[in-house]
Parts: C-alpha cells; structure tokens; sequence
C-alpha cells in the first residue's frame, strides 16, 4: 500500500505563489503516476495536474503555464508549484498515487489553500 500526506497549503493574495508538497510513503516503488487534485466548496474534486514516471507532465487548461508539477528522485516527495495565483485557485488540494496494477492510494486529508483579492 501507498500513502500520501499533503502540506504546503496557506493563505495567499492574488498573484502569489505556493507550492504544495505530497509525501508519499510505504510501496513507493509501485507508483507510476502522482497526480494532483483539487476541490472548492460545493464542487466536485477535480483534475489539475499529472507526473508519469517517465517524465511528462499534463494540467487542466486554467492551471496551464502557471503551475508546474515536479518531484525528487525516487517518488517520496511531489511538488506542485502555484504561481499567478488567482481566487478561482482557492480549494483543498489533493493527491494521489496511481499504483501498478490500476489501483490508486488512499485519498489523504488535504492541504487548503486559500487566495484573497
């Protein structure tokens, strides 16, 4: 099994930047894919960000050139940096995991992150 626990989240004016951490533990080496969620109040979670374990990359479209998913060696620690930040980006970010096998690791508690004007 994976965990993940996220952090990273805050308080922050528009046009600021955050970057969000994901520290994934257990069979870490089973993972092939991180990626990044997130969900506003009265929404659904939604998709904003991918890293394959070959390398590549892919964002919603209003995440596009703003923000950048990246990791260290090994999958321990995921980043997810937020520049440009507006308050559409305000919600709790989430990620997740996906295992060999098409299987996904727990949903962790979240990191808010919140964006005034």
């Amino acid at each position: 099994q994976v965990q993940v626990v996220e952090s990273g989240g805050g308080l922050v004016q528009a046009g600021g930047s955050l970057r969000l951490s994901c520290a994934a533990s257990g069979r870490t080496f089973t993972i092939i894919a991180m990626d990044w969620f997130r969900q506003a109040p009265g929404k659904e979670r939604e998709f904003v960000a991918r890293l394959t374990w070959g390398g590549d990359s892919i964002y919603e479209d209003s995440v596009k050139s703003r923000f950048i998913i990246s990791r260290e060696k090994g999958w321990n620690t995921v980043y997810l940096q937020m520049n440009s930040l507006s308050p559409e980006d305000t919600a709790a970010y989430y990620c997740r995991a996906t295992l060999q096998g098409a299987s996904y690791s727990d949903w962790g508690q979240g990191t808010q992150v919140t964006v005034s004007s």
